[in-house]
């Protein structure tokens, strides 16, 4: 099984750049407008997805954007303007998973794509890949499931070409959470991968 979650994973990254690179030369904005048609800037709720797991869509709260080490002392990105932009996947730097999962949502692949192109065109930058967990299970098993988390975002930048040694991946468990609730809501944004340039 654990195969053909590798292989989906790797067959949808690679669908995905395919039409990337097919649309890139008709169309600049069809990235955003791929985006924003599967939800991923509307953060109007919180909650799994009638079961199927969190997408985009679905998270509210903290997005991301223009932190984890991407902004001055008042706020301006120093990554540049497309970091500070709503709009623009690279504002996000925060990927969701499922209850004891490392499998990456559909909903997040757009996300990690423009993060991946982004470290292509600019192969000086690094990004540290911080994977959590949420309080649920022992600090082992979660510091374990963090690193593998982190781990899936990464092999998705590799494939798309970004350099290994772009890319630093930590595991940080149960100990920094995002939320310090004991319920669904809070677990679902302690489970995620926060990308900190």
């Amino acid at each position: 099984m654990k195969l053909t979650k590798t292989g989906l994973a790797l067959t949808i990254a690679t669908l995905f750049l395919t039409a990337c690179a097919d649309t890139e030369d008709k169309d600049p904005n069809a990235l955003d407008n791929q985006t924003k048609q599967s939800g991923i800037n509307d953060a109007s709720t919180n909650g799994l997805n009638n079961g199927t797991g969190i997408n985009g869509s679905e998270i509210g709260g903290n997005t991301g954007t223009g932190e984890y080490g991407s902004t001055d002392l008042n706020g301006n990105s120093r990554l540049g303007p497309e970091f500070s932009d709503p709009s623009n996947p690279l504002s996000k730097h925060t990927i969701y998973f499922t209850l004891d999962s490392s499998q990456v949502q559909p909903d997040f692949v757009p996300v990690i794509a423009a993060h991946a192109q982004y470290l292509i065109a600019n192969p000086n930058q690094h990004i540290t890949l911080e994977g959590h967990g949420d309080e649920r299970g022992s600090r082992e098993y979660n510091i374990a499931l963090g690193e593998q988390r982190a781990k899936s975002v990464a092999g998705m930048m590799k494939i798309q070409g970004v350099a290994e040694s772009q890319l630093n991946v930590v595991s940080y468990g149960e100990e920094k959470p995002a939320s310090f609730g004991n319920d669904e809501a809070a677990w679902e944004l302690n489970r995620r991968v926060e990308i900190a340039y």
